[in-house]
């Protein structure tokens, strides 16, 4: 193991809290400038962020993402200008930079985000931190097995979120060491107290009962903060929580510890004032120096990564997406050690389980705590350390949606698998069905949504999204399908598949997972049966014929989407074209955000075309899936009357 540089000599205590200091200074000043922010946030968190920055965090000041330094979270995201103070202090930042903050041009945000590079995760939708936090020092510790530390600053009010308490669970149980969290009990939350005010002690005891090391410190006295955070460092096989007791506002004469300041810069007239009475405790400019990190990360690559073989099925196999995506994922594990999954407890349904018997070692059970595990998911992934997969049933992403839309705004690469996806799921009923996903996922910016119908897809699926960009969904199905695609078939995002074409093809059938089966089904059947004629005498000719009974049979055109987003317009619309601009869409997900929408979105403008779609109203029951997909008018039967309805009106 690499050795650290030489530290140089510990600064004096009575300069941390000149650096404090300076760092209320800066972010007083930076908020006065933009007219908005919170002031009083940082000034309660001044002291922790000093001793953090310049006493216990070993980082390169001048390279912020280094693989090797120390993770540094702020979970309560609103005090983001007194973390552009600290990387101002620390020499990154040059000083007038911080009076941009939250202007147009500038990258110092109301709340941090990774266009910054000391910002690894982006914060401000409070609960969520520690998480992320917990994900990277799972990696620091178990894959990377490196020196680093991850540290995750929270405000007192934001622990009333359940989600951090599903991380403490997941600290204490995977017996992170390497993870220190602070909260900043400041006592007040934005409109009114916080719950605990400052009981430290109930604070305390909840920590200690989740299974942390925990110390109670004044979080104004530096000394204790670097004593526990000196502590902290020797404790092995649990994480440690600080408790600091801070006062809100601190240091800002009729303001600290006072309510109704929340999200308010100090008044321009006095803020010079206030300025002036916190210079004048200043004692020292002495200008402190990070620890440098010890540099034993492993030098990795997560690009390019390709499946080993193509895959092993064969045309008119019947499997089910869902085991397709975890013999997938296996798969994947093999052409990369840096392929990680996690899972919420359903890795038997999801088939995640196929993961962890190839690579255990690479396997994080997030048990039922579905927001947790995506933020766990995004530490994971933070600073490319690894391509991580995670999933549960589609239904249950829903609980993690603003987790999921923080994860675009990071910035990160992410993807997740949902299984049991509609009505197709059969007898466990409307809780377990999901209904709303892929609404769901077309809105979160940058993502791609993957919709496989086959084996064969799923597994092409699975290798996109490991390469792509972003945010990936990967939607998986219940029910056993044939395999309609060869091994050797290629895939792309943002490419269909037309899978069943003719130039006698009268409309355009969209279709995905199971309804492109019952698409398909449907094209077989129709094709059986004798051109129709509509009650008022109307009759359809085939595409480049005048005679609507020169062929035999109803012809449709199927189409696979493959992804839903990015959605291929061109093959749609190409497709409505050459079938008299008639469409139907069907589809095992409401309606609203749906495909239909996505499609009708699609051909918007395009003159001509009339587009129907089949999709599931109202809330479902169980039943058998034959049942429920005829109740809800997504059959096959269901499709084969829909297009002679095209026919009639």
């Amino acid at each position: 193991m690499a050795s650290a540089e030489p530290r140089p000599e510990q600064p004096p205590l009575q300069a941390l809290r000149d650096a404090a200091d300076r760092l209320r200074v800066r972010a007083l000043r930076a908020t006065s400038a933009a007219g908005s922010g919170h002031p009083t946030s940082c000034c309660s968190a001044a002291e922790i962020m000093a001793v953090l920055f310049f006493q216990a965090m070993r980082y390169r000041a001048r390279q912020p993402a280094h693989p090797s330094n120390d993770r540094f979270v702020l979970s309560k995201g609103h005090a983001a200008p007194l973390l552009y103070a600290a990387w101002a202090e620390a020499g990154f930042l040059k000083e007038p930079e911080l009076l941009n903050l939250r202007k147009i041009d500038s990258d110092l945000e109301g709340h941090p985000t990774p266009r910054l590079p000391f910002v690894d995760v982006a914060t401000g939708s409070l609960g969520q931190g520690l998480g992320a936090a917990c994900g990277m020092a799972y990696v620091g510790k178990y894959f990377d097995r490196a020196s680093y530390r991850v540290f995750c600053l929270l405000g007192d009010g934001e622990v009333s979120e359940g989600s951090v308490w599903e991380a403490l669970a997941f600290g204490s149980h995977y017996r992170l060491d390497n993870l220190v969290a602070i909260v900043d009990v400041n006592r007040l939350g934005q409109s009114e107290a916080a719950p605990l005010g400052h009981d430290m002690d109930v604070y305390r005891r909840r920590c200690e009962a989740f299974g942390w090391n925990t110390d109670v410190v004044d979080g104004h006295a530096v000394e204790e903060l670097d004593e526990a955070l000196r502590q902290a460092a020797q404790v092995k096989g649990k994480p440690t929580a600080i408790l600091a007791k801070t006062y809100k506002g601190r240091g800002v004469p009729g303001v600290e510890d006072a309510e109704n300041w929340h999200g308010k810069p100090m008044p321009k007239d006095k803020v010079e004032s206030i300025i002036g009475a916190i210079q004048s405790r200043i004692q020292t400019h002495e200008v402190l120096v990070p620890q440098r990190p010890i540099e034993d990360v492993p030098q990795i690559s997560i690009a390019g990564i390709c499946m080993p073989s193509p895959p092993e099925y064969a045309l008119g196999d019947k499997v089910a997406t869902r085991k397709a995506y975890g013999v997938a994922l296996a798969k994947l594990g093999a052409a990369s050690e840096r392929v990680v999954a996690l899972d919420g407890d359903t890795k038997n349904s999801t088939f995640c389980e196929l993961f962890k018997q190839a690579h255990p070692e690479r396997y994080i059970e997030c048990y039922i705590a579905e927001q947790n595990m995506v933020s766990v998911a995004l530490g994971c992934a933070a600073r490319d350390r690894a391509v991580v997969f995670a999933s549960t049933f589609a239904a249950f992403f829903t609980r993690a949606f603003d987790h999921i839309r923080m994860g675009a705004i990071s910035r990160a690469n992410l993807n997740l698998c949902g299984s049991h996806c509609g009505v197709s799921i059969g007898e466990d009923g409307p809780s377990q069905m999901a209904l709303e996903d892929i609404a769901m996922f077309r809105a979160i910016p940058g993502c791609s949504v993957f919709y496989p119908s086959d084996a064969v897809s799923t597994e092409r699926a699975v290798c996109l999204a490991a390469n792509t960009k972003g945010i990936c969904f990967i939607r998986t199905s219940r029910p056993e399908t044939p395999v309609i695609y060869p091994p050797e078939e290629t895939f792309e995002i943002g490419q269909a598949k037309v899978v069943r074409t003719s130039a006698a093809d009268r409309v355009t059938v969209i279709g995905a997972g199971v309804t492109l089966h019952e698409a398909l089904a449907a094209a077989a059947e129709l094709a059986k049966q004798g051109n129709p004629r509509s009650g008022g005498g109307h009759e359809l000719a085939a595409p480049g014929s005048s005679d609507p009974l020169s062929l035999p049979g109803i012809h449709i055109r199927v189409i696979d989407p493959f992804t839903i987003k990015p959605l291929d317009a061109a093959t749609i619309v190409t497709s409505a074209r050459a079938t008299g601009g008639r469409i139907l869409t069907v589809e095992d997900h409401y309606r609203e955000g749906g495909i239909g929408e996505a499609v009708a979105a699609a051909v918007a403008g395009e003159p001509g075309v009339v587009l129907q779609s089949l999709a599931v109203c109202g809330v479902p029951r169980s039943g058998k899936p034959a049942e429920l997909l005829d109740l809800f008018g997504i059959s096959t039967k269901s499709i084969v009357a829909a297009v002679k309805n095209t026919f009639a009106n």
